[in-house]
């Protein structure tokens, strides 16, 4: 697969790599430390806890709100906005030691981490529609790359975080780390393309139920919690288990990036295959699930399996895991985005927007079960008891899955083509949508190359824009009088603020 990009597509992943990769610094920087800092406030383990699990709890409540209304406030308004606001967040939670008594401590903390959450959730889904309009052809792998970047700053958000500690007090990290994010917020103002944004807003458009009602987008939106679950679960319930082998906090926190690095690792390789065309996102999401299966078999291991815990079997299931949620959450984008589009909603930034918000609401939905179910279960059945959760989950989603393959995914869409739709302003008819051995003739099949897309089965043509390659093609692109044309905007690579045709309307009325 050949990557030929535009300088405005290398700026634009350029940009958004380095946003995401400090803004995970940032998230995730705090975890080493602010426990103890907690505790030295008089603050409960529950209340700290819930401190870490209501981030997760309103990003999931927000973002189908930003997803719903990306087209509408603009994705770089959103974008940057939210950056700004982690960042600035980043740089508040670090006076938090100065604040004194144990009730003001925790409401602020609350809110903050509150607010935090809000900026998190809105530089995501925008950051990932973004990226999956300036990218059309490539939407997996350059969605794989910017988790690459988020989980190399998961991993290095907490290691870094720990030694500004160390050296300079609890201050310190949150004012270095946040400072970084604040300087990225203005280079991702400065540097993102300012075109405004030329799609029509419309006043009802592509909602997150109408998405949802998509037998593969709820599908792509199961398989997101459960994985995000297997994460949660693990990041709860791990460090209790191997207290048995009695090893150093360094030697703790390796095993802990072990699953994390992994998937960093592996995410481009998982979207290189996702956009492949000779491969479904779902057969990936349903080797996903098996490698997750595998992984939770063998971390504990599983009570069914005599044998003892052992560190180097307990290392291979946390591999295993480190694949699966690669493929999993890189996939299910991919697969939620594609069949979105081919189900017949519009190419276009509302779109994006809706895969995006529902994406990041789902991931933080599963985030926030995970840690509370595995702690319950820990606490009555034990760790290598509670694994079985995750194994029949992820078993149940795959069979799923691989039922709908067998099943719902082998249907072409069936789209009828009027008299009307094949009519040009001109009056002549638009020979161009008619697609298929009934309308070609021999003479032009040798001029007009189609092939037939086997992820979704939509026929297409050879000779449209590649940002076509997922529409309904029989609905013609170029005809404006089409029931297609008049509610789905021609794809554009722009995106900006308030669009200036709305707001000429506001103004009129």
């Amino acid at each position: 697969m050949r990557f030929e990009f535009t300088r405005r597509q290398w700026l634009t992943v350029v940009v958004i790599s380095i946003a995401d990769f400090c803004n995970a610094i940032c998230v995730a920087l705090q975890a080493p430390f602010f426990p103890h800092e907690a505790e030295l406030k008089g603050c409960s383990a529950t209340e700290y806890g819930l401190v870490f699990g209501v981030f997760e709890l309103v990003v999931f409540m927000i973002s189908p709100f930003y997803g719903a209304h990306l087209n509408r406030l603009g994705p770089k308004l959103v974008f940057n906005a939210g950056i700004l606001t982690t960042s600035s967040c980043a740089i508040l939670f670090g006076f938090l030691d100065k604040v004194q008594g144990h009730i003001p401590f925790v409401t602020l903390a609350f809110t903050i981490r509150i607010i935090e959450a809000m900026g998190n959730a809105a530089f995501l889904t925008a950051s990932f529609a973004i990226i999956a309009k300036e990218f059309p052809n490539n939407v997996a792998t350059m969605f794989a790359s910017l988790e690459t970047f988020f989980g190399l700053g998961l991993i290095v958000g907490p290691m870094l975080g720990g030694a500004l500690y160390s050296w300079g007090g609890y201050s310190l990290p949150f004012a270095v780390l946040g400072f970084a994010l604040f300087c990225t917020a203005i280079l991702c103002y400065v540097t993102l393309p300012k075109t405004s944004d030329d799609e029509d807003i419309k006043p009802t458009g592509p909602t997150m139920m109408s998405l949802l009602k998509i037998p593969g987008v709820l599908l792509a939106a199961i398989s997101i919690i459960s994985t995000s679950m297997s994460i949660g679960f693990l990041q709860a319930t791990l460090e209790p288990h191997l207290r048995q082998f009695n090893f150093s906090p360094v030697i703790l926190g390796l095993i802990f990036i072990i699953n994390g690095g992994i998937y960093a690792l592996s995410a481009p390789t998982w979207g290189w295959m996702c956009d492949h065309p000779s491969i479904k996102p779902k057969y990936v999401t349903a080797l996903g699930h098996l490698f997750v299966t595998g992984a939770f078999l063998l971390v504990g291991p599983a009570p069914f399996i005599d044998m003892p815990t052992m560190l180097w079997v307990t290392i291979a299931g946390l591999v295993l895991h480190g694949l699966g949620i690669g493929s999993l959450l890189v996939s299910s984008f991919s697969d939620a985005l594609g069949t979105a589009i081919s189900s017949g909603l519009p190419n276009s930034i509302e779109t994006y927007g809706l895969v995006s918000g529902m994406w990041t609401s789902t991931f933080a939905l599963g985030a926030f079960i995970g840690p509370t179910v595995s702690g319950l279960l820990f606490d009555s059945i034990g760790f290598r008891s509670s694994t079985s959760f995750i194994v029949i989950l992820h078993l149940c989603v795959m069979g799923v899955v691989l039922l709908f393959l067998c099943t719902c995914d082998r249907y072409k869409m069936e789209v009828s083509v009027s008299a009307g739709d094949l009519m040009q302003l001109d009056g002549t008819l638009d020979e161009s949508v008619l697609i298929g051995d009934k309308f070609i003739t021999p003479a032009t099949r040798t001029k007009r190359l189609s092939y037939s897309s086997r992820r979704y089965g939509i026929s297409v043509e050879q000779s449209r824009p590649p940002a076509m390659n997922s529409l309904i093609a029989c609905s013609s692109f170029k005809n404006r009088r089409s029931p297609w044309s008049q509610r789905t905007p021609r794809y554009r690579p722009s995106y900006g603020s308030l669009d200036h045709r709305f707001r000429a309307s506001l103004s009129v009325t």
